[in-house]
């Protein structure tokens, strides 16, 4: 690679530029100071936001110095979204994620040396601003027609419920943010998703208006699936980076069951391995897609990044479990957990009868079926076979694993979870 830029555009990671020669020129000629925002509309950062923190990261190790803005500012008035308006959340919460999100971009990049991160919040500035300098130093810069053919205004102005006025300014709010940057610290190019496009481009403008300084932009790709479909998102929702919110196991399972047609773009997007050594996964992926070697170490990688290399441990374990290949005794309460809510089951007292428990939870069509299957010894309580005869033992006769849980399973893919209690 030449060049940052030339390994972020083999990367996929350039969509729009506001000058292609320009920015590799400023970037060959740096360091520059650059800057990308994150918004605190939930407790947590998604995979979908691994993207900009990771690209922020690759320029860092370029020799960059990048600032991380968490928008507490911002966060309390909402970009607009083409789903209609955002519910606007107590200033209390947002302060709250704020300090979430720090701490989660904080994780992945350096904070000490000659390129170390710095974090910024958009309420250091936006917060002093009052209502006559918003309008007078900032919005006379801003030409009307250019804000409403924004895309998303556009359509949000076509539909039913329209457009705040709130929600309208908000682009106006970035720009300030640039500018804010610009003028504290030569910050010199702002980058996000393709989707961002408008917003970053009324920073460059309000500064070459305000200072009348030319700077940069550039987009980055919107993930999806090869099937077109939004990326990150499970039945549940999001995929967090949040371990609370999303377990290490599921968030491991997530990265695994990637398609064969995706995989190669995200270990592009979310690794830092090579090209030599992507090209080397991209054919093994052609020829043994069965054996999911790209998969694995997609998965592998990004678990630990976000969680650790014992979460990672504990993912596959899990996964080893369900499949019948390891003791479930192994596992911690929140990988136990995490599993839990990955299979069928039921709440139980502990004076259930085993064979009702083998019922209640699906693994079994009656009780009939469970003692034939349990005298082929086709039954299993956390691992150990349990016989015809146990199953007329009461549930909380059997050593619970941790959060009071039984895992029960009928030959070797039929599993469910169930927990006990009184």
């Amino acid at each position: 690679m030449h060049s940052v830029l030339d390994e972020l555009a083999w990367r996929g990671l350039v969509v729009q530029t506001t000058g292609r020669e320009a920015l590799g020129s400023a970037l060959a000629d740096g360091p520059i100071s650059l800057y990308c925002g994150f918004d605190p509309t939930a407790a947590s950062l998604h995979v979908g936001h691994l993207t900009q923190v990771l690209t922020m990261r690759r320029l860092q190790l370029a020799g960059h110095h990048p600032y991380a803005l968490v928008g507490g500012a911002t966060g309390l008035i909402g970009d607009p979204r083409m789903s209609g308006e955002r519910v606007l959340n107590d200033a209390e919460i947002v302060q709250t994620w704020v300090e979430s999100l720090r701490g989660q971009i904080s994780r992945f990049l350096d904070l000490e040396g000659d390129y170390a991160v710095r974090l910024v919040n958009n309420l250091d500035w936006i917060g002093q601003m009052s209502a006559l300098d918003f309008l007078r130093d900032m919005g006379k810069h801003f030409r009307m027609g250019t804000m409403l053919a924004k895309d998303t205004v556009a359509r949000r102005l076509q539909s039913d419920e329209g457009i705040s006025y709130t929600e309208f300014s908000y682009q106006v709010l970035q720009g300030i943010d640039y500018l804010e940057l610009h003028r504290r610290h030569g910050v010199s190019l702002q980058y996000g998703g393709n989707d961002q496009w408008g917003n970053l481009l009324a920073g460059v403008d309000l500064i070459h208006k305000v200072e009348g300084h030319d700077v940069h932009a550039l987009t980055t790709p919107l993930v999806t699936k090869a099937d077109g479909t939004k990326f990150g998102k499970s039945e549940g929702g999001a995929v967090w980076l949040d371990a609370e919110l999303t377990s290490p196991y599921a968030f491991h399972q997530f990265w695994l069951n990637a398609a064969d047609a995706d995989v190669v773009n995200y270990l592009k997007y979310f690794t830092f391995r090579t090209q030599e050594e992507i090209a080397e996964l991209e054919h093994a992926t052609e020829v043994a897609s069965h054996e999911r070697a790209a998969q694995k170490l997609l998965a592998d990688e990004i678990t630990t990044m976000v969680h650790g290399a014992q979460a990672t441990a504990q993912a596959k374990s899990a996964a080893a479990v369900l499949f019948g290949r390891g003791d479930v005794r192994e596992l911690d309460e929140p990988t136990i957990q995490a599993i839990a809510r990955e299979l069928p089951g039921a709440e139980i007292s502990t004076g259930t009868a085993l064979v009702d428990a083998f019922v209640e939870a699906g693994i079994a069509a009656s009780k009939g079926a469970a003692r034939r299957d349990a005298s082929s010894g086709g039954l299993s309580v956390n691992g150990e076979k349990v016989s015809a005869e146990d199953l007329a033992r009461e549930a909380g006769d059997f050593a619970p694993l941790p959060g009071r849980h039984l895992l029960l399973r009928r030959g070797r893919k039929n599993v469910a979870m169930v927990r006990l209690h009184g």
